[in-house]
């Protein structure tokens, strides 16, 4: 299923000849832990579950076991639709000792992309708690059962709500079934083979599977732990989604390579996250803006404190220089990274630099990562000379799975990716992103597809020409505007009207538009395409007229009241 793989045979060799790239799967890399830290924490969630090393080696060596017992075997798939919680750990790692390919699902997935994600990955077991906030995963997964025939098992995790089926449950598999023997662990794999496939919105719609080998998760986290000066005495506090680049990589990864912590929360919340981080003494945490946002605004509404916190790593969207000002007077160090799920956070703002960029870059390349600013013809541009940022290094991916057109697209036959994002590179070789050739808006760290967004609006009553911009937003980044064409006679067009089409549509919130603006005409190049950009500059507009009028509102209530 991996065949089609790419990877630049020099480059490979470059990566193998200065040790980057080794023969060591992730599984070492736990095995080597285990035997040094085996009673150290690994990890706690807010659910009161604790693993040490040793007791979470134990328990995902019983959830191994039984999908050895399926006969899932080196290189199958595995997938798991869970929450943040501590379990997602366990499940990785049991994936590394049968030697199959580790698959987190997002927990927004409904049936059809369910479906479609389970097939493609050509999925052997699939793990996912009964119930979460308000959501019947194990319906969700029964019902589209039939429709996936090549797979073999499915385990629920009753937590949160008892099973209402004889469908098989974790704690069943943890009472029952004793761990994989060391020597049964699957054995003779390389870095080269493939560790993980993450999900990731793509810019014509629907998802993609990006395919990470061992080599590249192991390299891009040993790197980050060690440009960042971490050690087995750090905690994470890890608030982002475990599905996610960020969580997976940085929350799962990272602090096993060290013997070091990570706290998990199983849905964010401000003055819960400040308190748990406070009790289990996190050193540092990263995510998107928002949750950084909202903890510095509960600390000063509110009070309180975080004297265990070295830093926070911001990544999603660029990080206001207000905002690392506000952290520092807390003795929080507010460092930007830079990166995707193709080619992980290879860009960050060094914590000794934080305060003199001051929210101006995105940082610099890690070790062992090039990066090339270049025109549209691939040439390099002068230093602060806008154009796309391209990655090349022992981090990138090696492909999307099943999907080689798009592969090429986006990976050249040198290594290089090509973001499709625009920077400009300063003297330092700091990057700062300034925009997106992709239309992609960047939402509380996750990226929304603006054309599948603008496709759900195709038929709405009412509506007739329409285009979806991201909106700027100081918390989330960006929001969802929708400009839409009112067809003769409907006027009166609102917002309500289209988010009630969407429901009836069973389109997912995330892609609901948060504002709509009505216009005449929307802008299209002779080809088609939309202009953007004079939509963006008409929003502005507007948005300073509505400011200017409720200035003017706010006077004059404040008048008529003296």
């Amino acid at each position: 299923m991996f065949e089609e793989r790419k990877v630049n045979p020099k480059q490979r060799e470059l990566y193998l000849e200065k040790g980057y790239w080794t023969n060591q799967t992730l599984l070492d890399c736990w095995e080597q832990t285990l035997s040094q830290y085996p009673d150290r924490e690994y990890v706690a969630d807010d659910r009161g579950y604790r693993y040490t090393y040793r007791e979470m080696d134990e328990a995902a060596g019983r959830v191994a076991s039984y999908l050895r017992s399926l006969g899932v075997c080196s290189q199958d798939v595995v997938s798991y639709q869970l929450p943040i919680w501590s379990e997602f750990a366990m499940i990785t790692i049991a994936c590394f000792k049968v030697g199959a390919v580790a698959h987190p699902v997002a927990m927004c997935y409904e049936e059809k992309e369910l479906i479609r994600a389970l097939e493609a990955t050509e999925s052997k077991c699939y793990f996912g708690p009964t119930f979460f906030h308000k959501t019947d995963y194990e319906r969700r997964i029964l019902s589209v059962k039939e429709k996936l025939p090549g797979l073999r098992g499915i385990v629920l995790l009753d937590d949160a709500k008892p099973a209402q089926t004889d469908t098989l449950l974790l704690r069943r598999i943890l009472e029952t079934y004793e761990p994989l023997a060391k020597e049964q662990c699957v054995r003779g794999r390389t870095g080269q083979d493939m560790a993980v496939i993450l999900c990731t919105s793509g810019t014509t719609g629907g998802t993609k599977g990006v395919l990470l080998t061992h080599d590249n998760v192991r390299y891009s986290e040993e790197t980050f732990n060690r440009e960042l000066n971490l050690t087995k005495d750090d905690a994470i506090f890890m608030p982002a989604p475990l599905h996610h680049a960020t969580g997976f990589h940085h929350a799962i990864i990272a602090p096993m390579l060290l013997g070091a912590r990570v706290i998990l929360q199983q849905k964010y919340q401000c003055r819960a996250a400040i308190d748990l981080m406070n009790r289990e003494k996190a050193t540092y945490s990263m995510g998107a803006t928002p949750f950084i946002y909202d903890i510095l605004r509960e600390l000063e509404q509110n009070g309180g404190s975080l004297p265990w916190l070295k830093f926070y790593l911001c990544g999603g969207a660029p990080v206001p220089g207000y905002l690392v000002q506000r952290a520092e007077a807390y003795g929080i160090c507010l460092c930007e990274v830079y990166g995707s799920t193709e080619s992980v956070p290879h860009a960050f703002v060094r914590p000794c630099e934080a305060l003199k960029l001051g929210g101006a870059s995105s940082g610099r390349a890690v070790e062992g990562v090039e990066i090339r600013v270049v025109d549209e013809n691939g040439k390099d541009v002068p230093c602060k000379t806008p154009g796309e940022e391209w990655s090349r290094g022992p981090n990138v991916f090696v492909g999307y799975l099943k999907d080689r057109a798009t592969t090429d697209g986006v990976l050249d036959d040198e290594g290089w990716f090509h973001s499709g994002d625009l920077c400009v590179m300063d003297e330092n070789q700091n990057i700062r992103i300034i925009g997106r050739k992709k239309d992609m808006i960047v939402r509380g760290g996750e990226n929304l597809n603006t054309n599948e967004i603008n496709d759900a609006l195709e038929g709405c009553p009412g509506m007739g020409d329409h285009a979806i911009i991201g909106m700027p937003d100081d918390r989330l980044g960006e929001r969802i505007c929708a400009f839409a064409v009112p067809c003769p006679g409907t006027q009166k067009l609102c917002l309500e009207d289209v988010i009630s089409y969407l429901k009836e549509k069973r389109v997912p919130k995330r892609f609901w538009p948060e504002r709509l603006e009505l216009i005449g005409r929307i802008p299209h190049t002779g080809s088609g395409k939309v202009k953007k950009y004079l939509l963006k500059e008409e929003l502005k507009r507007r948005l300073k007229q509505e400011t200017k009028r409720n200035i003017l509102e706010e006077g004059e209530e404040n008048g008529a009241g003296i």
